[in-house]
């Protein structure tokens, strides 16, 4: 069984929110900033990781079709076609790694896999646009 995905987004007010939070945006959508998995001592940042992606002049993907991009979601399976593809080895070494997790390119999208089950642990958004 994967472990649990934490998002480590400040802790949201509550009550009726101001019209200011609910129309924030951030320049890669609504998707998580950092993805983190406790258990196995994985985290990495949107910010990191696009920068490594600067950097390596990994950017200019296009996007996947918007039906795929839906089902990129923590505890589903990686999308039939997009499961082989694996992260250039000159970017792969700037990312955490454990053993039964790995890194895949899903369009400009960046996802961190369970190998066992191929079920998405977290996805950085927009880290290839």
């Amino acid at each position: 069984m994967p472990a649990t995905l934490l998002a480590l987004d400040p802790p949201q007010d509550k009550g009726k929110p101001d019209k200011a939070k609910t129309e924030r945006k951030t320049d890669h959508d609504d998707s998580l900033d950092v993805i983190a998995v406790a258990s196995v001592g994985i985290r990495l940042s949107y910010g990191d990781a696009r920068q490594f992606a600067v950097d390596r002049e990994l950017i200019g993907y296009k996007p996947l079709p918007p039906g795929i991009r839906k089902n990129l979601v923590r505890g589903k399976p990686m999308p039939p076609g997009i499961a082989k593809t694996r992260v250039p080895s000159s970017f792969l070494d700037r990312l955490p790694e454990r053993e039964g997790y790995e890194w895949h390119i899903a369009g400009t999208d960046l996802a961190l896999v369970f190998q066992a089950d191929m079920s998405i642990s977290g996805v950085l958004k927009d880290v290839f646009k």
